[in-house]
């Protein structure tokens, strides 16, 4: 398949890196690196949002990138999945 040139970055803004990707790779596949290198938490879930469509799109992280709608120089976010209520 393709590859892909995106930017990806944390929610927070803290973080990012311009990466190169295959199509094929799957949302997962492509943020446990990222995740993994950046040392975050590991204790929380994360999703990937593609914050350059309108409206920002949340990926499915067992579909490919290219099944996802992922185009070249998309932005991905890694945003923790936030857990409201509980005791």
């Amino acid at each position: 398949m393709a590859e892909l040139d995106l930017l990806v970055r944390t929610a927070d803004r803290a973080r990012k890196a311009e990466v190169t990707v295959d199509s094929s790779q799957t949302g997962a596949e492509n943020s446990q690196p990222t995740i993994t290198n950046w040392a975050l938490p590991r204790d929380v879930d994360y999703t990937i949002v593609n914050v350059s469509k309108n409206p920002p799109v949340t990926l499915d992280l067992s579909s490919s990138l290219a099944k996802a709608g992922v185009g070249p120089g998309d932005t991905l976010e890694i945003q923790p999945v936030l857990v409201a209520g509980g005791r």
